[in-house]
């Protein structure tokens, strides 16, 4: 990154995510943008598509759409959405072995064309999919990260405010563990106006282990509501916060995927700890206080994540 010069942001993968990061990067002013996708053509007409927004919208970032790696050389910042969601009667083997084929690729290429790019990766199983990055990757672990607990807190920050009436900038929220069903929301560590969640006047327990469980379901609620997809608007704008925060010096403090070497007692995975971003990366990751309860929670997420982890070497990816 050079202050004198535009960021380059590449995208890989341009399907509903892909097109809703380009549209928020564009508008974020982050940089120029580039739209690869394997379909031919198809990230070329969403980019121009995109493009021809900006004189209406007044940004001046360019969006350009491409089949071939090439042009994603020199990119500053790359965000991963590659892969293909679970299908009706796809075994989890299934699900895991073809997108880390696509990662696999992708981390190769990424490798050779943008070797010292920050890299944010969305695709699922998210916690197994950017190991696998890093690891075939072989780049720095504190410049590749997972979006997962950005977006597992913006729900449960909405959640919260649809609960209590209270507007969402006053509310935080605190999510650690792997993205899926054993994610560990935290309502000790979240807040309103300031006021731990579990303090907060007339809301009892029964209602936040309600908005807990709804978070842990949050992707799967909008997967049934949709019928024919997954959600896109807020996966976007979780990892435009992220990239922003890097890009822009922020600093701010993010629960994400990042590399264990011993945090909270956990080794070689990435698993949802808060972390601060900033121009190098993951900078710092916070250790905060667990009570046996939460912790005894955090380590069967962990669990979860060393099994998928498992899987991805007994299919011959590590």
């Amino acid at each position: 990154m050079n202050k004198y010069k535009r960021n380059k942001i590449s995208l890989i993968g341009a399907g509903q995510i892909g097109a809703n990061l380009a549209m928020m990067a564009a508008q974020k002013n982050l940089g120029d943008v580039v739209m690869f996708d394997v379909v031919e053509s198809m990230p070329m007409g969403k980019a121009l598509d995109i493009h021809q927004t900006t004189p209406v919208q007044g940004l001046s970032s360019t969006i350009t759409g491409t089949n071939s790696y090439a042009d994603i050389e020199g990119s500053d910042l790359i965000i991963i959405t590659a892969g293909i969601p679970r299908k009706p009667g796809m075994s989890r083997d299934d699900l895991l072995q073809t997108n880390a084929k696509i990662m696999t690729d992708v981390a190769q290429n990424v490798k050779k064309y943008a070797p010292n790019a920050f890299v944010i990766v969305i695709s699922n199983p998210l916690d197994a999919m950017v190991y696998l990055f890093q690891k075939v990757s072989g780049m720095p672990k504190q410049k590749v990260l997972g979006m997962a607990g950005v977006l597992d807190a913006a729900r449960f920050r909405t959640f919260i405010s649809m609960e209590t009436g209270v507007s969402v900038e006053d509310i935080t929220a605190f999510v650690l563990g792997g993205h899926g069903d054993t994610m560990v929301p935290l309502p000790r560590y979240s807040t309103v106006g300031g006021i731990p969640l579990t303090e907060y006047p007339g809301l009892s327990a029964e209602k936040i282990d309600a908005m807990v469980k709804r978070t842990a379901g949050g992707g799967g609620e909008i997967v049934a509501l949709l019928k024919t997809g997954s959600a896109f608007f807020a996966p976007a704008a979780s990892a435009i916060a992220m990239a922003e925060s890097i890009l822009f010096d922020k600093k701010r403090i993010f629960p994400c995927a990042v590399y264990c070497e011993g945090e909270y007692g956990y080794k070689d995975m990435h698993i949802g700890l808060p972390a601060m971003l900033g121009a190098e990366g993951i900078e710092k990751i916070l250790e905060v206080k667990l009570t046996a309860e939460e912790k005894s929670a955090l380590d069967n997420s962990a669990k979860a994540v060393e099994g998928l982890k498992e899987d991805l070497k007994r299919l011959g990816f590590l």
